[in-house]
């Protein structure tokens, strides 16, 4: 019974192709934006590889300063004396980083020039991320306290400036200054490891950074496992009442948060000044968001379902008359949405792979790596079924009750 139920219902969707492509161009479409954006979201928030362990650590992006009036603010990054002072004696911290930004340098090689990004970074940096290492070494503590003059690079750097021989002990000019390679890493796009070289902080042509309460700094503090976070942040909050600006007359009061990579982006985007990121409310807005863009062509495969089994009506009339119940005709009509569906998520997975692996050759969100996330491609085709169930049911149903000779007739 089942094997003539899928073989009518392969038969119908072939012999109405139009309404058969038009039902899984609106599954296929749906369900790959679906895919994608996801895939994206959780490569920036739940990320694996170099940022693997970023559910153990948060960071301190900014700090906004206010003046003896609440009037007068500024934001900025922090500065190397404010971590040095207030953030690294954190003893609920397990490691605690300072990183600066990525800024743009040029790099020379007689008289070619490649504009490059650079980061100088601490030893503790390269311990709480997991840089996938290809060649050499990373930096240590002993090239930050000796200010050697040393550099790793990624991977597409050293093909670029390095064309056919090894990268390690090669010279990198910059600045006006002269680092030795030292070692190579995978490319990497994840916000905090993203960069083309890095170097100790340590090899700043001045010392003068270290006196700096504003800088170009963020830090990284992480915990020895996901339940020291909510202590992490109360000792950040405290840190930031009790921080002291070396000039109190312009600043009287700072306020920096320890967040998570989901909290910083909500803190940026929601410009929060307060301890609750926002994060809740942008997680809810995207769901809403992903629900309504589901909705519309849901409502869509409804109105094409009810079209599509009105017009069948010549069909289950004589059907009726040759003794099929209702149940059964109920049942085709279903089971040709659900294989609809079906299809509709087997083309969206080939789709979302293949636009998946595009978007990291191509290069356009460069060092990009994301993976397929089968869980909400589960959920995805669930919904999306149950969706073409529902808009199929009652139309089915309407029309299995039909008297033969109405629906002979066509009339309901």
């Amino acid at each position: 019974m089942l094997r003539n139920y899928l073989l009518t219902a392969f038969k119908v969707l072939m012999r109405r192709k139009l309404f058969t492509a038009i039902n899984l161009a609106c599954i296929v479409l749906t369900l790959v934006v679906l895919l994608v954006v996801t895939a994206l979201l959780q490569n920036a928030f739940q990320p694996s590889g170099v940022e693997g362990r970023s559910g153990r650590y948060l960071q301190v992006h900014k700090i906004e300063a206010r003046g003896p009036d609440n009037q007068q603010r500024s934001r900025s990054p922090l500065g190397f004396k404010l971590i040095e002072q207030s953030l690294k004696p954190i003893k609920s911290a397990q490691l605690v980083s300072a990183v600066t930004s990525p800024e743009t340098v040029s790099v020379y090689q007689g008289e070619r020039v490649s504009e490059l990004l650079l980061r100088r970074t601490d030893a503790e940096y390269w311990q709480i991320l997991d840089f996938t290492l290809l060649a050499g070494r990373v930096l240590h503590e002993d090239d930050m306290a000796q200010g050697r003059m040393v550099a790793v690079i990624n991977a597409s750097t050293a093909r670029k400036l390095f064309p056919g021989v090894s990268a390690l002990g090669q010279p990198l000019s910059t600045g006006g200054q002269l680092f030795k390679v030292v070692g190579v890493v995978q490319d990497e796009l994840h916000l905090n490891a993203f960069s083309d070289i890095w170097v100790p902080h340590t090899t700043y042509a001045s010392t003068e950074y270290r006196n700096q309460q504003f800088g170009n700094f963020t830090a990284l503090l992480m915990a020895r496992d996901q339940a020291g976070l909510p202590l992490i942040k109360q000792d950040v909050m405290r840190a930031a009442r009790n921080f002291q600006f070396d000039d109190p007359k312009a600043w009287a009061t700072a306020h920096f948060w320890a967040d998570s990579k989901l909290e910083l982006f909500s803190r940026m985007l929601t410009q929060s000044e307060s301890e609750d990121s926002g994060a809740t409310t942008v997680l809810a807005v995207i769901a809403v968001l992903m629900l309504l863009f589901m909705l519309l062509p849901a409502l869509n495969l409804v109105n094409l379902n009810m079209g599509r089994i009105m017009e069948r009506s010549g069909e289950i009339g004589v059907r009726k008359a040759f003794g099929a119940t209702s149940a059964q005709l109920a049942g085709q009509l279903l089971l040709e949405n659900v294989l609809l569906c079906l299809a509709g998520g087997g083309l969206s997975l080939l789709c979302t792979w293949g636009l998946l692996a595009w978007l990291e050759a191509s290069a356009i969100i460069p060092y990009l790596k994301v993976q397929l996330n089968l869980t909400v491609f589960g959920y995805g085709l669930l919904v999306t079924t149950v969706f073409g169930l529902l808009s199929g049911v009652v139309p089915a149903w309407k029309m299995s009750r039909l008297d033969p000779v109405h629906a002979l007739k066509g009339t309901a």
